[in-house]
């Protein structure tokens, strides 16, 4: 089994910037791909960024440009930095890994922002 815990959320004026992390720990190997995702109320689950490998990404077309991922393979960590946020970037925040086991889903961080 792989646990996901997140950290970073809060609160955020507009043009503000955070810092999401993911830890994985359990049995973390065959990784296939790293995810952000996030859901607003009364919104569907959708995918911010990804990442494949230590350098493959995309992005939503509605981060790009203000949001990064990026991950340390050596510490099973993920991170998003988000840029400039956007009262629409309000939502709960969660980590995915897909490996060769399956596929596993953080707890979700919440982030706000708000003027």
């Amino acid at each position: 089994q792989v646990q996901l815990v997140e950290s970073g959320g809060g609160l955020v004026q507009p043009g503000g910037s955070l810092r999401l992390s993911c830890v994985a720990s359990g049995s973390v190997f065959g990784v296939i791909a790293m995810a952000w995702y996030r859901q607003a109320p009364g919104k569907e689950r959708e995918l911010v960024a990804s990442i494949i490998g230590s350098d493959s990404t995309n992005y939503a077309d509605s981060v790009k440009g203000r949001f990064t991922i990026s991950r340390d393979r050596p510490k099973n960590a993920l991170y998003l930095q988000m840029n400039r946020l956007e009262a629409e970037d309000t939502a709960v925040y969660y980590c995915y890994l897909s490996s060769v086991r399956g596929v596993y889903w953080g707890q979700g961080t919440q982030v706000t922002v708000f003027s």
